[in-house]
């Protein structure tokens, strides 16, 4: 491995123009000669083959690798759901050349698709046509990349929050309560919509981090068992219609948000794209702040390191779990108030979380509980979801092919050794 800088240019334990493994004070010239001018150059080299090294079995190039799999197993799914591959499977033998002229089809087709369907449809007569793929995606990307902040966020204190659907749940049906109960200007009803909405995450979350502090219980089963209370619980109150449920009806759903404590469009009426995803960015930016330049940070990275050394350190570990919870509920909270008041709602639901809770762990694991990477985790599923149902309509291909790309993405990077083993990629060294 490559020694660190000490600031001077020079390897630790040598002076300032004196050769490493040379006595102090003999120093190197411009003309030492051809042996002396060889050294920076080996040096040099094997610097730059421990950076290629460090690059090739890292984190990001396991994550780049596991996606690049999941994207070739999926294409093979493809082509075996494509009525013409089978028939041209026939006759194979025959003529095998149709067989993969109709697989190559099959699977450029859907590529292409998706990616009109969530970057640029280059079927488009204009700009604003060409450009409404990407928005999709965006709106599709911020719920998913709250939530996976709120899990991530955990997981760098060595905690498996898998209670995002419960959290969303409370979250939603607190802001949607407030978001069709109350009249009030929107420059106050949609900010108290919104803060309320992640106060109700944040409790349920705490709820988790405040009892594995106090009892030692594990955060699984809290999340676990959270989640089907806070169904069981909006599943209740919108079945009262003293409580959520709409006057009149006999469905579980609440009232429609009034038009104050709806998130407005960013690009006008024409996109779908919402506040939500400008709300979803400066969460990335708070997180990695709280990660990077905040004493909380240091406590929870030292945490998720090791308590029993944190502990010794004088950290509070009870309180750094339960301070954790509370700002993962409430990022996650963040993702439920974006559910029930986004552009295109009709009122709480008990379906209001639509998966997302779930999907939150891959996006948190894809981009490796890092801010930054959770948001490009959280653009790339959101062009999956975006752009599954273009492939779906133009290619009549199933959308649940979209999710089980997304599934062995998670399969592929909980197993990096795997990857490593297929790629041949050098294992990263112990340090």
């Amino acid at each position: 491995m490559s020694t660190p800088d000490n600031g001077s240019g020079t390897e630790p334990g040598t002076e300032p123009g004196t050769e490493p493994g040379t006595e102090s004070g003999t120093t190197r010239t411009a003309d030492a000669g051809p042996a002396g001018s060889a050294e920076p150059g080996h040096r040099d080299a094997h610097r730059w083959n421990d950076v290629l090294r460090e690059i090739a079995s890292g984190r990001t190039t396991t994550a780049v690798l596991s996606v690049f799999l999941a994207v070739v197993f999926g294409s093979l799914l493809i082509a075996a759901t494509d009525e013409s591959v089978r028939d041209a499977s026939k006759y194979f033998f025959a003529a095998p050349g149709d067989f993969f002229s109709a697989s190559w089809d099959a699977i450029w087709g859907a590529y292409t698709a998706l990616f009109r369907g969530s970057v640029w449809n280059t079927n488009g007569t204009d700009f604003e046509t060409n450009i409404r793929p990407l928005t999709e995606t965006c709106k599709f990307a911020a719920p998913l990349i709250a939530a996976g902040l709120g899990v991530g966020l955990a997981f760098r204190a060595a905690m498996f929050n898998i209670g995002g659907r419960g959290q969303m749940l409370m979250a939603g049906g607190a802001a949607g309560w407030v978001g069709y109960q109350f009249d009030l200007p929107a420059i106050v009803h949609l900010p108290l919509a919104i803060v309320v909405g992640m106060a109700a995450g944040a409790v349920w979350g705490g709820l988790a981090g405040f009892l594995k502090a106090r009892t030692g219980a594990h955060e699984v089963i809290l999340t676990i068992m959270l989640n089907y209370v806070a169904f069981y619980l909006l599943f209740y109150a919108l079945s009262e219609q003293s409580l959520l449920q709409a006057p009149g009806s006999l469905n579980p759903k609440s009232l429609p948000m009034k038009d104050s404590a709806v998130m407005p469009k960013l690009l006008g009426d024409r996109y779908n794209l919402h506040l939500g995803f400008l709300l979803a960015l400066i969460a990335v930016a708070v997180v990695w702040w709280i990660l990077n330049r905040s004493a909380l940070g240091f406590r929870i990275r030292a945490v998720g390191l090791n308590p029993d050394a944190a502990r010794a350190a004088g950290i509070n570990v009870g309180r750094t779990y339960t301070t954790v919870m509370l700002i993962a509920g409430a990022l996650v909270g963040l993702a439920g108030a974006n559910q029930v008041l986004g552009t295109v709602t009709s009122g709480i639901g008990v379906d209001l979380d639509a998966g997302i809770g779930f999907d939150a762990i891959t996006v948190a694991l894809l981009g490796r509980s890092r801010p930054l990477g959770i948001l490009g985790a959280g653009l790339l599923f959101g062009a999956f979801k975006a752009g599954g149902f273009a492939m779906q309509a133009s290619q009549n291909i199933p959308v649940d092919i979209v999710l089980v790309v997304q599934s062995l993405i998670v399969l592929f990077i909980a197993a990096p050794p795997l990857i490593q083993a297929i790629f041949r990629l050098p294992a990263k060294e112990a340090k």
